[in-house]
């Protein structure tokens, strides 16, 4: 198992729409296995493929306390909502920040699990809204989209300064080589 790059916000790549997987082989649960290890060093409680860079439609969540009852979701699909509740998230890509969102108070999904198994879940509470904050990711949208524009705008520029400071202290902790010329 690997632990894969997350990408943050406001990486282009997070709003591209994630394909169906049409065969769960070898590879896909390779992928599975790397994004739970990832989400579990982040810390963190879900993680969508996009958000490590591979366009399909996988997600993985384990909201336990423990953290050993992971669910894993191939193309996981929202039949029923029920209810709105508003709650505070966070987001792997978009480390640091917080804000209340609206969304569904219960969700019925169908989905593939890590064998290609057909499952069915009602879900409420924690697991509902990571379910769709998940999917959302696999749609390409990123919670800050349900913030005011002025928020999201702010979240954004102080992620790419911060950025910019990391790439700067690389920059300054990479040794610089002496280019000789010859002279012939």
């Amino acid at each position: 198992m690997a632990i894969l790059d997350v990408l943050t916000f406001p990486d282009p790549l997070l709003h591209r729409t994630a394909e169906a997987v049409k065969i769960i082989d070898n590879k896909v649960k390779k992928l599975v296995d790397d994004m739970a290890e990832t989400m579990y060093e982040a810390p963190g409680i879900g993680l969508a493929a996009t958000q490590v860079s591979e366009l399909k439609r996988i997600m993985v969540i384990d909201i336990s306390e423990e953290k050993n009852q992971l669910r894993v979701f191939i193309n996981p699909e929202i039949i029923k909502k029920e209810g709105t509740a508003i709650n505070e998230e966070g987001c792997l890509s978009v480390p640091g920040f917080y804000d209340k969102v609206e969304r569904a108070e219960t969700v019925m999904v169908t989905a593939l699990d890590r064998e290609g198994q057909r499952f069915t879940i009602n879900a409420s509470g924690l697991l509902a809204v990571c379910i769709q904050h998940e999917i959302d990711h696999l749609d390409g949208h990123v919670f800050v989209e349900y913030l005011s524009p002025l928020k999201a705008n702010r979240i954004k520029n102080k992620l790419v300064k911060r950025q910019r400071e990391l790439e700067r202290e690389m920059d300054m902790a990479t040794p610089r080589r002496r280019v000789a010329s010859v002279r012939a």
